[in-house]
């Protein structure tokens, strides 16, 4: 038995891809998109030499991009297996790869154009379109938490809760060969204890095998309450400026928990109410899913609901769903804030907003999610002095703020705590979705608290039982 590293690797954190092989099966642990500059992003094309049509089954710990965005480009070249995961996570991922296929489709027409208008012929074209999305649909296979099912001959799989967002699970993946059977964990991404809205991480307490996750892995996360009031005095105060807040957001997971800290701030009259767009049709569609999976959200949420925070005030929440609703907003006086995405500032209406705004002082901009290398969002984080924006050189007036405690990642203790469930069972370690810096700090960590050595593949390295 051996399993294939195919993403989220040799320092990268997105696109998330594990290949379980035996002598009878072959069954994929998420199939990501790389994000973040072009050299990632063109990783995201199958090599000649793949076969999607001999995959057994497909197993999706989440419904974020950088884990489920290759899916359809499987289906277009030729899976037709079944697709596991939670029931959550399959309807959030259809309205992620929907938009990620909307988005492709448009951006290929765009440079298309360019090229034609130049009397030379078109070279792009999308990984995939909406028609690979929507016969995924037809492959889906919800799961309940907490009940191993078989998946492949040999093969078992069991979910548990990982609190990075709704639906997320971690998978524990047993296999039987040779009369012997081996269990492989894998963490998918972990969210913080400390976070509100989901639900506390849950944890396996055996292994042979781990995959862990390493996004924070050389680092704790300011605390949530230290964050919550860096939050609230960054909008009460640029409330009273009228300020333009703009954050590039995540719009599954973090968009929802943006929206649920403001709006127990005007409830409870710390703020005087503004309007709050949210520019993302996407956001727009996985609230229907949160409120429809209400039951799944934590008690601070549900105390909240009952003292008449939810459902929002429509008089400051307003959603724009069209492009000429998204375009008016650029002259929207404040106070006011904008949620679009994408969340790292790598494309979508987050980019005009920031093309029209980054050079007032009276901007500020929330950076509240993970930002990968060469994106645009790391290098606001990273107060760079100017920005390309569309081709433009931009000067950063804006007030740029970093609030890493909304990170729906676990830092290095939770990490930590998370694996010392499994640890004493002394499994193999890899180390996986993080910089290599990260990486090796929890590495190290592992080692010292431990005593277990940790393997930091590369993508296309294989890990054997």
């Amino acid at each position: 038995m051996r399993v294939k590293v195919l993403g989220a690797a040799g320092g990268e954190v997105t696109g998330s891809a594990y290949l379980i092989q035996t002598n009878e099966a072959n069954v994929l642990v998420d199939a990501g998109m790389f994000q973040g500059g072009k050299a990632s992003e063109a990783k995201n094309k199958l090599p000649k030499s793949a076969t999607p049509n001999k995959i057994d089954a497909v197993l999706l710990t989440h419904g974020h991009l950088d884990h489920t965005g290759r899916v359809p480009l499987l289906i277009k070249f030729g899976y037709n297996g079944p697709i596991y995961s939670t029931e959550e996570t399959l309807k959030l991922a259809q309205i992620i790869l929907q938009d990620s296929a909307r988005l492709q489709v448009a951006d290929a027409m765009r440079k298309n154009r360019k090229q034609l208008s130049k009397g030379l012929p078109p070279i792009a074209e999308p990984l995939y379109n909406t028609e690979h999305v929507e016969f995924m649909k037809e492959l889906t296979r919800p799961v309940k938490l907490n009940i191993a099912i078989e998946v492949a001959e040999g093969i078992t799989a069991k979910w548990i809760e990982s609190g990075h967002m709704l639906g997320s699970g971690s998978i524990e993946v047993k296999v039987t060969e040779n009369g012997l059977t081996k269990t492989i964990i894998f963490s998918g991404d972990l969210g913080p204890l400390s976070l509100p809205l989901l639900r506390p991480f849950d944890h396996f307490n055996h292994a042979d095998l781990v995959f862990l996750e390493s996004t924070y892995g050389d680092r704790d996360h300011k605390s949530f309450n230290e964050t919550l009031i860096e939050f609230e005095n960054i909008i009460i105060q640029g409330a009273e400026s009228g300020a333009k807040f703009l954050v590039p957001t995540f719009a599954i997971g973090r968009a929802q928990q943006i929206i649920y800290h403001l709006a127990d701030l005007f409830h409870s009259g710390r703020v005087k109410p503004f309007p709050v767009y949210l520019d993302s049709p996407m956001a727009e569609s996985a609230f229907t899913v949160y409120k429809n999976h209400q039951d799944l959200l934590d008690e601070e949420f549900q105390e909240l609901k009952r003292k008449g925070v939810f459902p929002l005030n429509s008089k400051y929440f307003i959603p724009s769903s069209t492009l000429s609703s998204s375009k008016i907003l650029n002259d929207v006086k404040g106070p006011c804030l904008i949620l679009a995405g994408a969340g790292m500032c790598n494309g979508g209406r987050i980019l005009h907003h920031l093309s029209h705004n980054i050079e007032n002082p009276n901007t500020h901009v929330l950076i509240v999610g993970y930002q990968s290398y060469a994106s645009l969002g790391r290098k606001l984080v990273e107060k760079q002095p100017s920005v390309r924006i569309f081709g433009e050189e931009k000067k950063v007036r804006a007030q740029v703020h970093s609030l890493s405690g909304f990170s729906a990642h676990a830092g290095q203790t939770d990490l930590l705590k998370w694996f010392s469930y499994l640890a004493p069972s002394k499994p193999k370690v890899v180390i996986t979705h993080g910089e290599d810096v990260q990486r090796q700090i929890l590495a190290s960590c592992i080692k010292k608290q431990f005593n277990l050595d940790s393997t930091l593949p590369k993508i296309g390295e294989i890990i054997e039982l």
